[in-house]
């Protein structure tokens, strides 16, 4: 079976997206164990960090961070554990 791929995205609150896949799962995913280094810290802006948009595969900021599909999907919470 293949991965689920990203369809729409949402920056939330303390560096967290919830992103919908196309199996209809949504899911939380935590971004803050990605933030460092200088590619990746540009995400430590807020106004910046809130561009994500999705590519039709997975998500992605105006400089080229992404995340990889399979850490997306399989390292991200369910919906219902946002708090």
């Amino acid at each position: 079976m293949l991965r689920p791929t990203a369809v729409e995205v949402k920056a939330l609150e303390n560096y967290c997206l919830m992103v919908r896949f196309d199996n209809g799962e949504e899911k939380k995913f935590d971004v803050k164990p990605y933030i460092r280094g200088n590619w990746y810290g540009e995400l430590k802006e807020t106004s910046y960090f809130n561009t994500v948009k999705t590519d039709g595969f997975t998500v992605v900021w105006p400089d080229g961070q992404d995340i990889c599909p399979d850490e997306l999907y399989y390292n991200s919470g369910k919906a219902e554990e946002e708090s």
